[in-house]
């Protein structure tokens, strides 16, 4: 028999869980996105979130040591992601005032804190599996449908948000059944800027060594 604090435990593991699979995504949408940029098209959009998928599951399923797998996830992140947005997104307001090298150098220490955040944990993934299951045109990108389904737990859903602002399709932010991994993120990071009076150079460099 299952005690409530069991229970309760047990309920919370499947909640960190379910966002650190988003995490393999990792996106950014919580600036204003410009009109006209979107996936060339819903098939595109599908393409490359299984082109994603594929490697994760692969990079979780390969044996491979925490480090190995935290430099794989990384690069996933920055092959697939469109990492300037999600940086900017997640960086939220002060993203507009910061210079264009303050940016470049915040969205290398950010996409390393990811991947070191969420890689460290996927082991606990193993077994489980992604499915696209559908894709829809919005005015301003293609939102991918995709069910998650890991071993003793409810299948539930996650969405891509892909757009082809850069130049290629790349996705900008993941929503665990209807709640944004970026905004969640937003807030973490928002914290940790006011913690250091909104010195964005400063919250780089300790980014740099945090996750």
């Amino acid at each position: 028999m299952t005690t409530d604090g069991t229970a309760g435990t047990m309920a919370q593991v499947r909640i960190a869980r379910r966002r650190l699979l988003a995490g393999a995504a990792a996106a950014g949408f919580a600036l204003a996105l410009p009109h006209g940029a979107r996936a060339q098209s819903p098939e595109a959009a599908a393409a490359l979130v299984n082109r994603v998928v594929a490697e994760v599951q692969s990079v979780i399923d390969s044996g491979r040591s925490e480090a190995a797998m935290i430099r794989e996830f990384g690069r996933i992140f920055r092959t697939y992601g469109d990492v300037p947005t999600i940086a900017a997104s997640v960086l939220g307001p002060p993203a507009r005032t910061a210079s264009a090298g303050q940016m470049r150098a915040f969205a290398s220490a950010f996409e390393g804190y990811m991947a070191r955040k969420y890689g460290r944990r996927f082991r606990e993934f193993i077994g489980g599996r992604i499915t696209v299951t559908g894709a829809r045109s919005t005015s301003r990108y293609v939102e991918v449908a995709s069910r998650v389904t890991v071993p003793g737990e409810a299948p539930y859903d996650i969405s891509w948000r892909v757009w082809d602002r850069s130049g290629q399709d790349r996705f900008i932010d993941v929503l665990i059944e209807g709640v944004s991994l970026v905004i969640s993120e937003r807030s973490e990071i928002g914290a940790m800027l006011d913690a250091r009076g909104g010195d964005i150079d400063r919250l780089t460099r300790d980014l740099a060594a945090t996750g």
